[in-house]
């Protein structure tokens, strides 16, 4: 069944499907990363690609549940950004094709909230 968006922002950004698969940058079309359709309640990305653009991307659906902030840090399983509590990937992000990044995203499963990002 299909998830229904409550939320849909992207800025110079484009996702390849209505709310997951492959993530672009609007301004070089570079892939940036892919997002996971099923396993995440909620992401709030803001990065700079390697080309200089800002873009950003909030999504979260009708029945999307609130989540806690967790202290733990994704799991990383072949280049994916992983649940630490059940190994279900969420997201992966293209690292050299940014900069800059931060980024919030909530697991579908059991509701964290897990915050990464990258710094140049």
């Amino acid at each position: 069944m299909a998830r229904v968006l409550k939320n849909k922002e992207l800025v110079n950004t484009r996702l390849a499907t209505n709310y997951g698969g492959w993530m672009y940058c609007d301004k070089c079309n570079e892939n940036i990363g892919y997002l996971c359709y099923s396993t995440y309640d909620k992401l709030e990305l803001k990065y700079q690609c390697s080309c200089g653009s800002q873009g950003s991307a909030l999504l979260d659906f009708e029945d999307s549940n609130e989540g806690q902030t967790c202290d733990d840090e994704l799991v990383v399983i072949k280049n994916r950004y992983c649940c630490a509590h059940d190994n279900e990937p969420l997201i992966t992000i293209l690292d050299k094709k940014l900069t800059d990044y931060e980024m919030k995203i909530t697991c579908k499963a059991c509701g964290s909230i897990y915050s990464s990002g990258k710094k140049s």
